[in-house]
C-alpha cells in the first residue's frame, strides 16, 4: 500500500510538473482555411489571449485546402506535445462522412474544448431573391439556376446546401471555393447567390449592405440579427444547421496539459468581456470538457454521413 501511494504521489507531481512547464516554447495553431474567415478570426483571437496569459508565443499558421484536411492532417501527424494545436471548424466531421481520409477523426486526435458554436446564416448578394419563401419558389421554378459557395467539397457550408435543397424540393449548383471569405467574394460580384455563414464572417458586408442574411438555421432569432426570420418562420421548419469551433490536438497528448489549455481556454471564452465580444458576432461560448467534443463529432459524422448517402454527395 505504501508503494501505491508513494506511486500515485510522484504521479499526482509528474501530472502537475507537466502542466506548470506547459508551454516551454512558442505554440503554433494550425487554421485549415484562408485568413479572414470565421475560424481564422477565433482562432487569431484565442492565440492573442492564450499568449496574454502563458507569457508565450501562440500563432496562427494558416493550412488551405481540401475544406481543412489538410491543416487537419498536419496536426494529426504531430508530435503529441502540445505545441501544435488545430482550430477545427464543423467540418472536421462532415468531411469524414464523404470520403476517406489520410487521418481518422476518431482515432488521430485528442479533443480539448468547443470554444463556441453558433446557427448558420443563410446569406443571399444582391442579385438573389430577399426572402427564403422568395429563394425556394425561385429554385423550384428554375432548377439549377442558383449558386451556392462553400469553402469546400463536403464541409458544413457544403452539406448545409446539400440539405437545404432536400427539405425544400429544389435544385442548385454547388461552386466550392478554399476558404469562406473566397465564398463572399465572389458573393459580392454577383458569380454566385448563396451561402452559410456565421453572422462573424458576413457582419461588415451585412452593415455595408452588399449582402444580405435571409435566415437564421437555428431555433432562435440572433440578438445581432433580431430583424432575421430563423428557417421556420421564413417557411423551412426543421432546417438547422450549427457552426461550431474546436481546439483539437494530435492524439496521445498527455491528460494534463490538455486539462491545461481547456482550463484556460474555458476561462478566456467565459470571461465577460470575450463572451459579450462572441455573442455580438452570434457566437455562443462555450469552453466545455473534451470528452463533450468528443460526442459532438461523433454525432454529427453520423448524421452528414446519412445525408451524404441519400444526396449522392461525392467527393471530387
Amino acid at each position: 500500500m505504501k508503494r501505491l501511494a508513494a506511486f500515485l504521489l510522484l504521479s499526482s507531481f509528474t501530472a502537475f510538473g507537466l502542466a506548470q512547464g506547459y508551454p516551454a516554447k512558442p505554440v503554433r495553431v494550425i487554421v485549415g482555411f484562408a485568413p479572414g474567415g470565421g475560424t481564422d478570426i477565433i482562432a487569431r483571437v484565442i492565440a492573442q489571449k492564450l499568449t496574454e496569459r502563458w507569457g508565450q508565443s501562440v500563432f496562427v499558421e494558416n493550412k488551405l485546402g481540401a475544406s481543412g484536411n489538410i491543416g487537419a492532417d498536419l496536426v494529426a501527424k504531430s508530435p503529441p506535445d502540445g505545441q501544435t494545436l488545430l482550430m477545427a471548424f464543423s467540418s472536421h466531421s462532415s468531411n469524414a462522412a464523404l470520403s476517406k481520409l489520410p487521418f481518422d477523426i476518431n482515432r488521430d486526435f485528442s479533443s480539448i474544448t468547443l470554444v463556441c458554436s453558433a446557427p448558420a446564416v443563410i446569406i443571399g448578394s444582391l442579385q438573389a431573391p430577399r426572402t427564403l419563401r422568395e429563394v425556394i419558389a425561385y429554385g423550384k421554378a428554375n432548377p439549377g439556376a442558383l449558386k451556392f459557395g462553400s469553402s469546400g467539397v463536403g464541409g458544413t457550408v457544403h452539406l448545409a446546401g446539400e440539405l437545404m435543397q432536400q427539405m425544400a424540393g429544389i435544385e442548385m449548383v454547388h461552386v466550392p471555393y478554399k476558404g469562406i471569405a473566397l465564398v463572399m467574394t465572389s458573393m459580392l460580384s454577383g458569380d454566385i447567390q448563396l451561402t452559410y455563414a456565421t453572422p462573424l464572417s458576413g457582419a461588415a458586408h451585412f452593415k455595408s449592405g452588399r449582402l444580405v442574411p435571409i435566415a437564421v438555421a437555428g431555433r432562435t432569432r440572433y440578438p445581432s440579427l433580431p430583424d432575421v426570420p430563423t428557417a421556420a418562420e421564413a417557411g423551412l421548419p426543421g432546417y438547422e444547421v450549427e457552426f461550431w469551433y474546436g481546439l483539437l490536438g494530435p492524439a496521445g497528448m498527455p491528460a494534463p496539459i490538455v486539462d491545461r489549455i481547456q482550463r484556460d481556454v474555458a476561462a478566456l471564452v467565459n470571461a465577460p468581456e470575450m463572451k459579450q465580444s462572441l455573442s455580438d458576432q452570434g457566437c455562443i461560448s462555450s469552453g466545455s470538457r473534451p470528452e463533450e467534443l468528443t460526442a459532438l463529432i461523433r454525432n454529427e459524422y453520423a448524421q452528414w454521413s446519412k445525408l451524404v448517402k441519400e444526396r449522392g454527395v461525392k467527393a471530387e
